[in-house]
Formats: C-alpha cells, structure tokens, sequence
C-alpha cells in the first residue's frame, strides 16, 4: 500500500511508466482482457472484472465543472474484482443484517427487490462486513465501537479499511467509474424505465453491455473513497485520499431516481447536500464490490486545487441599488476552492472581491447589523460534530478575530434585542434534525457581543432552531431534512412556554431561513415533494424552487430558479427590511452542480438578477445599509446625494471630488470658473484674482469632454454669478477621445459614484438647487484632494526648474488620425457656443511648457508637430473673429515666452512664482473686460 504526498508524482510515473506504455494503445473504454463472467456469492451476483490493464479516467477538464471533479486523472487497476450486478436491495439488506441486534425494528422494506436507501456509508459498512462473515471470508472493515439511532448507524469509532483483505466491501471511485463507463448511457436508461419522484425494482433498468444494472438511475450509490483532490497524472489501484477533509467528505456515484438525465454524470462525486459517511437520505443506497486491492495508493490529502479562476461581478451597482435601495450593499461569502472567506462591497468603486487569507474554513457568514463585522462557524449545515464559531472585522486587515470559547457552536446569526444590545444566536450541533430525539438534544443559545467582545451564553431553548429566531421572540425556524418550528404559545413566550411541531407535511426541507421584516415568514428549498409541486401546480427538480411559508407554516409564495440552475443557500436579506422586505440572497447551481453565481431574489416580483459569477460560491449573506434610504418626498437620500468618491475610488474620481464640493459651496458667489488639466490646477491662483471670484475646477487626468460635462450640467445650471470660464487649452493632448473611461469619466465610469447618478436621475436639479445638497457633499466620502477646498482648488507647486523636454507620448499622432485633434476642437466650439448663450465668456490658456521644446520636433510633452502646433493655434486665433465671447492668452508662444526656470516645477508645469505671473496677467485681462 501507497500513501502518496505531493513528492509522490515523481514516484507515481516512474512506477507506470510500463502500464502508460500498455495503455496508449487502447482508449479508456477498451477492455479486451476482461470476461465479464457472472458469479453468484450467495443469493446475490457479481460481475467479474478479471483483466489487468484496466485504464479509467475520473474526473473532467470542463472548465464549466466542479472544482472537485477537475483535473482528470488516469488510473490503472492491474488486479481482478467482482461487483454487485444491482444495488443491494432492500430484502438483502434486512436478511443479511438480521442477526445484528442493533439493526433489529429499524429495517422496514415497502418491497424487498427495491434498492435499500436511507443508509449511512457506516450501514453499507456493516453490511459488507456481515455478508463476509456469512460467507466465511474476513472483514475489510475494522472498528472498536457503533453508535446508532432509530434510522441506523451513525459511528464507527476508529474505522479502518484495509484493502489487502480478500472481502466484500463498497468499490472504490475508480472501479465504480470503470464499470459504469461501458455502456454508460443516461438518456436512454432513465427514460425507459426511471419513474420521476419514487424508486422501482433493482435491474427493471437496461443491463449494462457488461450485465450491471442501474448504474445511471435508481438509487445514488455509495463508493469506499474520501472526497479530495485529483492530481493530472496516471496512478495504480487508486483508492482516494486518507480522510475526508476538515468535514470528512465521502464519494457518492451515479443519479437517482430523482434527477433529470442531463443532471446525472459520469463524473459526478457528491450530492445536493456536503456528504459525510453519517448522512443519509430517501435515494442514496450502495452495491457492493468483492476482492482485495494489492499495493493500494492513496493520497496524502494535501493536494490543493490550482485557483486559476477569478469573481466577476454581473452587473453594476446602480442594479443592486435598484433591488436593495442603497449602493451601501455588501454581500459575504464562503469560497470553497480555498474555503476563506470572501465579500464585495458595493459602495467601492471596482466591485472588487476581497478575500481574507485564513487557515480557517469559513462557513455560513452572516454580516452584523451595522455591516462591519461577519460572524462564521467551521461546521456545516445538516453535518452534525463540533463547530467553532468566530466573529471577524470584515475588511482586509486580517484583524479583530474573535473565538467564541465554548465546546461548540454553529451557524451564527446576529440579532438585535429590544434592550439594543447586539447578540449571536448559535446552536450547539447543526446536524440532521429528522430524528426528534436526537434533535431535541441539541440546543440554541445566544451570546452578547459588544466592544470587540463576546459575553456570557445563554441557554434559549432544547433543539438546533439555526434557521432564525423572530424579533418578539415566538417563533424559531431550522430547516436540515426537516422544516421545524418552535412555536409559542397563545400568550407565552417562546422562551418559556413553545411547542416543536414539523411543517411543510414532514417533508424533506433544507436552508430555512426567518424573515427579518415581523412578517415571520420563512423561505426554504425542497426535494420537489408533493407537497410543493401541488402548491405550484407543476412538476420541478430538486431546489428548483424558492418556498416561501407564512408564520402558521402555509405556503405562500414560489419563485422559479433561471432555466438550467438550481437555487442554494438561501437567506434573507440583513438590515433596512423597511424596504427591501422581499428580498433574498442564493446561490445558483449549474446543470454540473457547480455553485456558480450569487443572485438576489425580489419575492414580489418573482425577479432573479444575477450579481457575482465565480467557481464555488457557497453561503452568501447579503447586508443592506438600515439607515441608508429616506424618503425622498422628505429630503435628499444620505446615500447618494454627493456621494462623488468612495473609498477605493478612481484617481479621476479623486481629482473631481473637490470641484464638486467647490461648486456646491460657492454657487452663488463665484463668478470665474477654471476647467481644465493640472496644468492649469498649478497654474491659477484664485485667490490673487481680485476681479472675479474665481474657483478652480481643474482636475487630474483631464480632458475637453470631462470639462464640458462639468460645463453643461452643473456650471451653467447652477453658479448663477458666472460670467468668465477659463479653460486649459493642452493642444498637445487632443488625442483624447469621447468614449473611453480613461479619456472620459463621464463615459461610463461615472455611474459608478453615486453621486453623479443621483444628480443624473433629478435631471442635475434643473428645477433648482435641493437645499442640504452642499452640506451632504461636504460629508461625504473624502479623497486626498480634499485639503485643498481652502485654496479654492489651486494646487501649488514647488519652484524646481524646466524639466529636461522629454515626449510622453508619439509626436505623429496627429498625422496618424486627424480627426483626434479635430474631435477636441469640435467640443471646444460647442462649450463657446454653450457659454454664449449664457452670456459667458470664455477665456482659453495655452500655459507654458519648457522653452528647449522649440530646439526639438514636439510643440510640447505630449507631440504634435511645430507646424500642425502653428496650424491649431491659428484656428484658435481666428475663433476669436467668429466667437465675440472668446479669448485666446496664448502663453507659450510656440517656446518664446518670458516664464523663467525658476517659475516652473517641471517641464510643462509652472511652480507657484510661474502661476502668480501668469495669474496677473489673467487679472489684468479681466479688469479690461469689466
């Protein structure tokens, strides 16, 4: 036996090297050593495996499948096996475990020849163990302890499988795999003889070519592997991984009789729910193999799978605003490549996906009432054992991680108290309720926390209620196989006096989740049971339908999953359920089962919108700002109304922040405008200006169309005393374009500020200025720029010297598209013509650059040519015929101009000496024109 670490895949192809060399002259379906003889051990038969060289591919290369499916991976089995032609039925089951005293009242069979399910991969254990001794063979199986409840077995303390014992076992993934390859066939298997929604007599199906049955349909069979990874590499008598992960994870192959054809694959390893070797359910039986396995090799579990993939975000956050009514929106998540946890955060520019490093697995995170912090466990939903659960600051600092210190705890929720004071509820074990009395064993509790803190817990009541506790108290929720309420009674309270009762008429329920709005209604997805499908008055597949029930345990509401998805994870949104008392989060889960996309559900409208799209996205939690949204009849909303930055914003965001609050603040008063580049940001001086009340708009990257923006939809709308704009003529940097972000942030990248979109749906107040609007904008977000509200946006520079005159930028571009520079002077023309409506003039500057540009072949940093420079400069020149309003100050004059190297900071930029100069003379132009 083989216990392969990473280090092992050397070893690994050195040892096939001969079975690469037999195998590369058949395919993985070629078999021609094999017999496929019948043998009956007993009352039940086997088909014989007899050929060595046997070569089975597990796993895909779909880009589209789930994680734990890829890469592929080749095995060779060089050994004989047998296995089980059909599932164990049920009457197998019941006769060969009859002399086993725990078992005895438990097994009840509807009909002997159908498949057994509702089994434990520790039931098909002892099955196998029992039919070998029956048969006087030894056990693969050893164990020192079995615990059991009214179902069956649900522990093995200490188990082991030895693989060199000649016995009857659970076939490994790669045996499984290699039988059901031949032949393999859903389509045609399923729709000849699968009846939906219930199972049938084992081999009522098509045989196999190599005489199995139900391979594709029937029941789900449990296999003998661990769940991990696959490694893309060839390896001998495969047997999984030495454990199960963090959870203990097991391998199921094959469909059921409860999935569509398209759903049931070849390569699939698990089911719906996280499968561990307790867990058990009404279509998961098994087959058994017989025969040892010599030299075994296993994994060592440390292989990791490559994250090669990346979080999108689908949609911009002007659609999240429309479904939570704020851009403060943030959702948390558990990736499940790497198990960390994740979040986004809609009020940041970029919609980037943050991911906190941990050694942690990170699952259900529900983000605190105030968005600051999320709350996690380590355990999961529906798989019973200890959990820890933890309280983390959610952002990138990786600090104030908090441990709850009791023996365990699992999925946490925050809630609020009437008191104020900020609790978590948890449960003492998250694992399957079906059994009442296991059930009522476990227990719910709830811990202040305060202060970066966690308090003394407190006892609530008996019975894991981990779905939600209503905000009066009276109700609870949990929903893991069985949907329960804890209900009070008239008059009492749920503390002292509840009763349990099961709705949704006992049948099976998972991710039940409480309503946060009073209404006390509870959302939840089902096995398309009957129940559901007559409320919805149709047939559906597994989680194809979001539940809604009041809070008596009605059904009143379904909502379709997309066409080709399945809904996960469903919850409730957190925070202002004022307004967004419909709204719900979940996963949806492709036709592969991978967990592809997060997705909000508008329960009155029935609308799914797709938000993030990435490779395994597990238990979001969506949290909305509760103090973010006012009526707007009543004043300006606090979340949008001058919200022009956010943190993590642009620098073209950055540059703008300032002019806006310049424009707000000096409205009335100012009656000079600069905008521009930051040419002309370091190059006027509002306050030396004495006969105008200038304010600088100028920022950084500029270019003629941001100016123009600013120009029409909030200058000319509303500085009410302005009559000169000055613009920064950058003749040399006319090779921007209108459509392009980087060139023009009033192209797309402005709906990304909330702000701007604000101003954009009121029609930039062209009714009139919203009083609040200035102070609103004054405590919004800030960025860097912000420290120069005082200079009126003028940003001063320290004397250094003309830089050498270097080109940034390809002096051709004009000769190479002529329309660049042409495109510019268009906008130019529309801002004069737009000023002389109003009465404005409009003053253009073509500040100074380094006079040594005249020795070289560029006007300036950034190119044009002198002649194509001469040429543009004259077409400015005459504008001044045709425009009255319009004034060219030519200060560059083409290099021969009077700025001295000490009035400049760098080559086509003037220090404040250079601007004070240039300032003057402004004013000077100004004083002729009053």
């Amino acid at each position: 036996m083989k216990i392969l670490g990473l280090s092992g895949r050397l070893l690994v192809c050195l040892e096939l090297l001969c079975a690469i060399i037999l195998a590369a002259c058949s395919n993985a379906d070629s078999v021609t050593d094999d017999s496929f003889e019948t043998k009956s051990f007993g009352t039940m038969d086997f088909v014989r495996f007899a050929g060595k060289n046997k070569i089975v591919t597990l796993g895909s290369d779909d880009e589209k499948a789930k994680a734990n499916v890829k890469p592929t991976m080749d095995v060779a089995l060089d050994y004989e096996f047998y296995l089980g032609k059909n599932e164990v039925t049920c009457g197998d089951f019941k006769f060969v475990l009859k002399d086993f005293a725990d078992y005895k009242g438990l097994v009840d069979c509807e009909v002997d020849a159908f498949p057994v399910v509702n089994v434990s991969y520790f039931d098909a254990a002892l099955f196998a163990n029992e039919m070998s001794k029956k048969l006087g063979y030894d056990t693969a199986y050893t164990y020192t302890g079995a615990t059991f409840d009214e179902e069956g077995c649900t522990g093995l303390a200490n188990l082991k499988f030895d693989p060199t014992v000649e016995a009857f076992r659970l076939p490994t993934e790669a045996e499984w795999t290699y039988a059901a390859s031949i032949g393999w066939n859903t389509e045609n298997a399923w729709t000849s003889h699968n009846t939906k929604n219930s199972l049938h007599e084992v081999c009522t199906l098509p045989e196999s070519s190599v005489g199995l049955c139900d391979m594709v349909g029937n029941a789900m069979e449990w296999v003998n592997d661990w769940l991990g990874s696959f490694r893309d590499t060839l390896v001998t008598n495969y047997v999984g991984t030495v454990d199960g992960g963090s959870l203990g994870e097991r391998v199921l192959k094959g469909g059921s009789y409860r999935q569509e054809p398209l759903a049931i694959s070849l390569v699939n390893r698990g089911d719906v729910y996280t499968t561990t070797s307790a867990s058990r359910t009404n279509y998961v039986g098994f087959r058994l193999a017989f025969g040892r396995i010599p030299d075994a090799t296993w994994f060592d579990g440390t292989e990791q799978h490559a994250k090669t993939y990346s979080f999108a975000s689908l949609v911009m956050a002007n659609a999240v605003r429309s479904l939570t009514k704020t851009y403060k929106t943030k959702f948390a998540f558990r990736d499940d490549i790497t198990g960390n946890l994740s979040y986004i955060d809609y009020s940041v520019v970029g919609y980037l996906v943050h991911e906190i490093e941990d050694t942690l697995q990170v699952y259900h995170p529900d983000i605190s009432p105030d968005g600051m912090r999320v709350a996690f466990c380590t355990g999961l939903e529906g798989v019973s054992g200890k959990s820890t659960v933890y309280v983390r600051d959610l952002d990138d600092s990786g600090t104030g991680l908090v441990k709850l210190d009791v023996e365990s705890a699992a999925i946490p929720r925050w809630r609020v108290l009437e008191n104020g004071d900020t609790v978590v509820v948890y449960v003492s074990d998250a694992g399957n309720n079906k059994d009442a009395g296991s059930f009522a064993e476990k227990s719910t509790w709830q811990v202040k926390f305060s202060g970066g803190k966690f308090g003394e817990p407190r006892k609530l009541f008996d019975g894991a209620y981990h779905g939600g506790i209503s905000d009066d108290g009276k109700l609870a929720v949990t929903g893991a196989r069985l949907l329960r309420a804890r209900v009070a009674n008239a008059g009492s309270d749920v503390f002292t006096d509840a009763g349990d009762t099961v709705w949704y008429n006992g049948e099976q329920a998972c991710n039940a989740s409480l309503s946060k709005d009073g209404s006390n209604r509870t959302a939840f997805l089902d096995f398309a049971s009957a129940t559901g499908r007559k409320f919805v008055g149709e047939d559906y597949d597994v989680h194809e339908r979001l539940l809604v029930v009041d809070s008596t345990g009605k059904l009143v509401k379904s909502v379709a999953a997309p066409s080709g998805y399945t809904f996960d994870h469903t919850e409730w949104a957190i925070g202002h359920t004022s307004t967004t008392p419909n709204l719900l989060v979940a996963t949806l889960v492709n036709s592969m089962g991978v967990h592809e996309k997060i997705a909000l559900i508008d329960l009155a409208s029935g609308k799914v919108t797709e938000i993030l799209k990435g490779e395994e996205i597990w238990h979001p939690s969506v949290w909305v700002k509760s103090t973010s949204v006012i009526d707007e009849d009543a004043g300006l909303s606090p979340d949008s109304a001058g919200v022009y930055f956010v943190d993590q914003g642009s620098a073209t965001a950055a540059g703008l922040r300032t002019p806006m609050e310049l424009i707000w603040k000096h409205r009335d008063t100012a009656d000079l405008v600069v905008l521009g580049s930051s040419r002309s940001q370091a190059g006027i001086i509002p306050g030396q200006i004495t006969n105008a009340f200038a304010i600088n708009l100028s920022n950084v990257p500029n270019s003629l169309f941001i100016s123009d923006y600013l120009l029409e939809n909030y200058i000319l709308l509303h500085v009410k005393k302005v009559k000169y704009l000055v613009l920064s003529l950058d003749i040399d940097r006319w090779f921007k374009v209108y459509d392009n972000d980087y060139d023009n942030f009033f192209y797309k990248e402005y709906r990304n500020y909330p702000g701007y979109v604000y101003d954009e749906d009121h029609d930039y107040w062209s009714d009139g200025y919203p009083d609040g609007l200035f102070e609103m904008t004054e405590r919004a977000p800030e960025a860097d720029d912000k420290q120069y509200m005082p200079s009126r946006g003028y940003v001063d520079a320290e004397c250094v010297d003309w830089a050498e005159p270097t080109t940034d930028y390809d002096i051709n571009w004009y000769s190479q598209n002529e329309a660049l520079l042409n495109g510019n002077m268009q906008r130019l023309l529309t801002m004069i013509e737009n000023s002389a409506e109003k009465g404005v003039t409009v003053i253009g500057i073509i500040f100074p650059q380094n006079p040594k540009y005249r020795d070289t072949e560029s006007f300036g940093r950034y190119g044009l040519r002198h002649v194509e420079a001469e040429n543009a400069i004259k077409v400015l020149e005459d504008l001044q015929e045709q425009f009255p309003n319009f004034i060219l100050m030519d200060e560059h004059r083409m290099g021969k101009h009077d700025y001295g190297s000490d009035m400049a900071f760098n080559m086509d930029h003037l220090c404040t000496k250079g601007a004070s100069r240039l300032t003057a003379r402004l004013d000077s132009l100004l004083g002729t024109l009053r």
